[in-house]
């Protein structure tokens, strides 16, 4: 006797003892339709069934027949099929989301599991382990940004490549992914600056101890403060926070996201025929990015955002800065190039000054003495021009020929002195012109003796 049969008899024999206790007047018919389950009108009609053919007329009159709502025999096919060809490998709800929104499936995601699972093209997954309590998230959005690199073979027949992301905490919104060979400081000022010029500046960033983000004396201690990478220098900067994480669980939000991506962002690359690096930033820009943040993302508690606008400063802070000190053929040394500087209306040259190379994440340079540009060169190295604007307060002439150009300089009228006399205002006269003896003291000579004796009194 198997299971089905055996549940049928305890069913059958439950609703006899409850029959008689009906006929013997021991119970209503409510209270006889509650103990099997059913209502007081269900039992009348059970009770009248049985009467006419027995146990026979008590089996569910829905077996054997089809549903009407069944799923047609043609769509369960196409869709095992559109599995088999196109999507082999992909997770269920992966699959399940995909032909909702391209082919127009309206069945259930339960229904569509319990297909795949019994034609073997899924294994069931695994019992779970035991709960964890999450971290809670932030209550407003801009308060702790993620960011962190997964090295992955994101596209179908290339080398391992690292995706940079940049999330928020709050509402596990992506701000920013990209694809890079190798994660580092430039592509962390890259992550960061999209971020920054989208949205403001944050209050909080949440990353590993990468040697790019943080210094560690020993492997597996804490991380020194007092000695700041680059990303250090720039957020101390901008005054936003830097967490360390010390484990991957401590970063669980981060590490889930990417398992997500992991499973289905190459494989939407493999659909969308997309091999190279340039060609997937830009998928992920305009069309991952938007379907993935609508799928995922989760409202914060709180409406308020936690950015603040502060962009301005953004391009000068999120760079690499290094202190050189000019050579004597005023030149500046950075990563195997020579930098010339230009000559200087200010100064006739920087030999032996110290001054500050910043090399910006899109690969330009400049040259910094104290708060002000000397000048700006290409990822070569070589100098861009940059047209200046003209003073809004007219300067006066120079003084000294070839200061601002070659040739002969204008001559310029001189002003009048301060005592002069003002225009149309004539000069006094004056009542000599030869100058007064300056006192009596003086000694005279003999011929002017002689004269002062002889004079008539």
């Amino acid at each position: 006797m198997n299971r089905t049969t055996w549940l049928q008899d305890r069913r059958m024999q439950k609703f006899r003892d409850v029959l008689s206790r009906w006929e013997r007047k021991e119970l209503s018919a409510m209270e006889a339709g509650e103990l099997l389950g059913c209502s007081e009108r269900q039992f009348r009609r059970y009770r009248r069934r049985y009467e006419e053919d027995g146990l026979a007329g008590l089996v569910d009159r829905r077996l054997g027949k089809a549903s009407l709502r069944r799923v047609p025999v043609d769509k369960l096919v196409w869709m095992l099929g559109e599995y088999r060809t196109h999507h082999l490998g992909w997770n269920v709800k992966h699959f399940h989301e995909h032909i909702r929104q391209q082919h127009g499936f309206r069945w259930g995601y339960t229904w569509t599991k319990t297909q795949l699972h019994t034609a073997g093209l899924v294994e069931r997954a695994a019992r779970r382990g035991a709960h964890r309590r999450k971290r809670p998230r932030k209550p407003c959005e801009g308060m702790m940004l993620h960011q962190d690199g997964s090295r992955f073979a994101w596209l179908s027949g290339s080398p391992e490549l690292d995706l940079i992301v940049t999330m928020d905490d709050a509402t596990s919104t992506i701000y920013s992914a990209f694809l890079v060979e190798e994660e580092g400081t430039v592509s962390t000022f890259c992550g960061l600056l999209e971020v920054f010029t989208a949205k403001g500046l944050a209050a909080s960033l949440y990353t590993d101890r990468g040697s790019h983000y943080f210094y560690t004396p020993k492997a597996g201690e804490a991380v020194d403060r007092s000695k700041l990478t680059q990303v250090g220098r720039a957020l101390d900067r901008l005054g936003i926070e830097h967490i360390a994480a010390y484990s991957p669980e401590a970063r669980g939000r981060s590490e889930r996201m990417f398992g997500t991506l992991q499973d289905r962002l190459p494989k939407e690359f493999k659909l969308a025929g997309i091999y190279d690096i340039e060609a997937a930033n830009r998928f992920i820009r305009e069309v991952y990015l938007p379907a993935h943040n609508a799928r995922f993302a989760k409202p914060p508690q709180i409406a308020e955002s936690g950015f603040v606008d502060d962009a301005a400063m953004l391009a000068e802070v999120l760079c690499v800065e290094v202190e050189r000190v000019v050579g004597r053929d005023n030149t500046v040394s950075h990563n195997g190039r020579r930098l010339q500087l230009p000559a200087s209306p200010l100064r006739a040259h920087y030999v032996k000054a110290c001054v500050k190379v910043r090399e910006y994440p899109d690969g330009t340079l400049a040259v910094f003495h104290g708060p002000r540009r000397i000048a700006r060169y290409d990822a070569e190295g070589a100098e861009v021009l940059v047209p200046t604007a003209g003073s809004l307060t007219p300067c006066s002439p120079p003084s000294r020929r070839g200061l601002v150009a070659a040739g002969f300089a204008a001559s310029v009228s001189r002003r009048p002195a301060l005592t002069a006399a003002a225009r149309g205002v004539p000069a006094p006269a004056r009542v000599g012109t030869k100058k007064r003896p300056s006192d009596r003291t003086k000694k005279l000579t003999g011929k002017e003796l002689r004269l002062t004796r002889s004079a008539p009194v």
